[in-house]
């Protein structure tokens, strides 16, 4: 009832290559882009508009529908698949991230972590356990371990420390976790910079067996190099036949870098959010529609693009929807990035099948300027 994976291809030239994953809601193949749909949607768009733009698998937050509606209402609901009208598969994040980027809501213990609502103050307290449980009752077919985000830049202590509750709380949820279920657990890998850290984990959450592997605390800040080189670092302990999950990261440029190390699995809120502030993905760079060159360009946002928005509106168009605050502008821009995006991860997908994954990565980055920061992968 619960996961597979299998590799199909290995690129030649690098450490690209192709997945199956089978879930009980279907197929998956990889590398993919998981879209973020935090509180069971994707911002302004329908289930059946997600999955014509490509999207198998997406993502929704722990701790957001933990909070409203709560899990339990969901799973009277028949499940958090039938709750939203989404009958692909679905990946729940711990909550963690949200919960430690609350740090003044709450308050850290061995035994699980104490946060208030953002919402309206009332308390929680979130055990490693009890988040497993809590994944379960939505549904989800892949759930994350309850883990601790380090901060960038952080100490070596506070990393250390934060990696070692990591691993001490991943034991505890690999041991509530029945294994039998739906429901299938991933680990995540923590460590923040430091490669001795990160080593450690990675061993550590190996010896737990895990069907799958998260790579977590990147894409927090720290500079692109650094979270290349800590791919290199921790993917080759990972198992073969496990799927590697690089957490929050979703740019065109991370997306083939981490491809190019081993990845086979990444989310992010950053197609969505560039598309509510007025931005987009194009070939040729990031476009800010909203800027005011754009109010007489009767040109498409991205010329080439099939996607919906680009074979019916001009910039014009969109540009004045924006301008406008008219929910239509940044429905429209969302299905733009979202395609650019999806897209892009089909074409990888068949560039490693035909061992032309490397000089695919070299054109495109040559040509398309990405954005010149890692986003962080909050809602």
């Amino acid at each position: 009832m619960g996961m597979r994976f299998e590799v199909l291809k290995q690129d030649s030239r690098t450490g690209a290559r192709l997945g199956r994953l089978t879930t009980p809601h279907g197929v998956v193949d990889t590398p993919v882009f998981m879209p973020v749909g935090t509180q069971g949607t994707v911002k302004t768009m329908t289930p059946e508009e997600v999955r014509d733009l490509g999207a198998r698998i997406i993502l929704s937050n722990t701790y957001h529908l933990y909070l409203r509606p709560g899990h339990e209402l969901v799973r009277e609901a028949g499940g958090l698949h039938r709750f939203m009208h989404w009958d692909g598969p679905i990946l729940t994040d711990s909550g963690g991230f949200q919960v430690f980027s609350l740090a003044a809501l709450r308050k850290l213990s061995d035994e699980g972590v104490e946060f208030r609502s953002h919402h309206d103050g009332s308390r929680h307290f979130f055990t490693p356990e009890q988040v497993v449980a809590v994944q379960e009752a939505l549904g989800s077919d892949i759930a994350m371990v309850l883990d601790e985000c380090a901060p960038y830049p952080c100490s070596y202590e506070e990393a250390r420390t934060a990696m070692r509750r990591t691993t001490h709380w991943a034991a505890r949820a690999r041991a509530a976790w029945n294994g039998g279920g739906a429901t299938t657990l991933f680990g995540i890998i923590q460590g923040s910079v430091y490669r001795d850290l990160r080593e450690e984990s990675a061993r550590a959450l190996v010896d737990l067996d895990f069907p799958g592997y998260g790579i977590g605390g990147l894409s927090v800040g720290e500079p692109k190099p650094l979270m290349c080189e800590a791919l290199e670092w921790v993917i080759p302990l990972i198992p073969e036949d496990r799927p590697r999950y690089l957490m929050g990261v979703g740019s065109p440029d991370c997306l083939f870098e981490g491809i190019a190390r081993g990845v086979d699995m990444f989310d992010c809120v950053l197609p969505t959010r560039m598309a509510r502030h007025g931005a987009v993905f194009t070939h040729a760079g990031r476009l800010v529609v909203r800027n005011a060159p754009n109010a007489r360009d009767f040109g498409p946002l991205d010329p080439g693009c099939t996607c919906y928005t680009c074979r019916h509106f001009s910039r014009a168009y969109v540009h004045h929807l924006l301008k406008a605050g008219e929910v239509l502008g940044i429905r429209l821009t969302t299905i733009h990035n979202l395609h650019f995006v999806l897209d892009l991860a089909r074409r990888i997908r068949e560039a490693i099948a035909e061992d032309r994954f490397q000089s695919l990565k070299e054109q495109f980055l040559a040509t398309c300027l990405t954005p010149a920061r890692i986003y962080s992968k909050t809602t």
